[in-house]
């Protein structure tokens, strides 16, 4: 179930680029648990959108089952959306990507429905480069059944019940860079400094792009123990750089000293800012990425910050070499081939 908005705004609210204000990419009020990660993920999303003058109907929202999947009805009112069955979500937007290359897709997921019924889905949307963001809001539990511990829960921590699990958690970063995302950060609901830019930042990205979002379930995973609650978050917090996410514009690129930021140009002619903090870290080395992503979960910490880019790898249109006009838009003339054309075909067989 869900709320409408009031309608009412300040009639001088400011405006984008484009003539739209904060209220244009905003969605339902939302049903979810008062101080829900999940909530925060959503008014990140509906920041970026703006700040980057996104026309709303360009976006299409994808998701599965689980209380991540109910947040797209709270962004971004005016795009198109699909709310799949449980963990197949990947597979609609790849049939929807390949139909209309011509969208941004935003595929919204959760620990549940990405880490155990949709894993076979994620790892081949991850191999297949498909041109998505894919923020998926990990808290470690699944809070529409009660908070049973998911896949990704930590070994020995501690859920609401007092039980500590026994299973080892799934690093879904980890996972993204052994199957060859290019794009893969993580981020902390709680901090909207870092989580904003990055989700600029992956909805620019030209592949496969993923947020991992620790986002604490605050009904049945933020209690004392539990390793995705908001105070283990807090203290564990660990930043491979800072970042920031900046529209090319000439007038700005002065600013910046030689020798103190990492530019990463994007495929639109804008880039990601990165002020280099961690010694020798490379944003750009896979091997050296997925080694400190084993070595944080070794010693506890949640690494968040961009972790990997690699913008040379082809996106799913570039392996099948689609046509660059979306196949929702070809005639039938375009699609039927002349006479001559299947004459020529036939001859090539002979």
């Amino acid at each position: 179930m869900s709320f409408i908005r009031p309608v009412f705004r300040h009639p001088d609210l400011p405006t984008n680029k484009i003539g739209y204000s904060r209220q244009d990419y905003e969605g339902a009020l939302s049903t979810l648990c008062a101080g829900c990660g999940h909530d925060s993920v959503s008014g990140a999303i509906v920041q970026a959108c703006f700040e980057m003058d996104i026309e709303p109907h360009r976006v299409a929202k994808l998701s599965g089952i689980g209380c991540s999947s109910k947040t797209p009805a709270y962004f971004l009112n005016n795009s198109h959306g699909f709310n799949s069955v449980h963990g197949r979500m990947p597979s609609v937007a790849t049939g929807a990507n390949l139909a209309n290359r011509d969208l941004m897709y935003l595929g919204i997921s959760g620990d549940g429905d990405s880490a155990s019924i949709g894993m076979g889905q994620f790892v081949h949307a991850i191999r297949r480069n498909l041109n998505i963001t894919y923020i998926l809001m990990n808290n470690g539990c699944y809070g529409l059944t009660k908070g049973q511990d998911s896949a990704t829960a930590d070994a020995g921590s501690i859920n609401k019940s007092g039980h500590a699990n026994q299973f080892a958690g799934i690093d879904m970063a980890g996972l993204a860079l052994e199957m060859g995302a290019s794009f893969v950060a993580r981020s902390f609901s709680g901090d909207k400094h870092q989580l904003i830019p990055l989700i600029k930042a992956a909805m620019s990205h030209p592949g496969f792009a993923l947020l991992d979002v620790i986002s604490p379930c605050v009904t049945f995973n933020n209690n004392p123990g539990s390793t995705k609650s908001y105070d283990y978050t807090r203290e564990h917090l660990e930043t491979t750089a800072a970042l920031d996410f900046v529209p090319y514009q000439t007038e700005i690129t002065a600013q910046y000293m030689p020798g103190t930021a990492l530019q990463v140009a994007l495929h639109d002619g804008s880039f990601i800012q990165l002020a280099k903090l961690a010694p020798n870290w490379d944003p750009f080395d896979r091997h050296l990425a997925m080694n400190r992503v084993f070595e944080a979960k070794a010693k506890g910490e949640v690494l968040t910050g961009l972790i990997f880019i690699d913008q040379k790898q082809p996106d799913l249109h570039a392996m099948l070499d689609t046509t660059a006009k979306p196949l929702n838009q070809l005639t039938q003339h375009e699609l039927a081939p002349s006479l001559q054309v299947l004459e020529s075909l036939n001859a090539s067989w002979r």
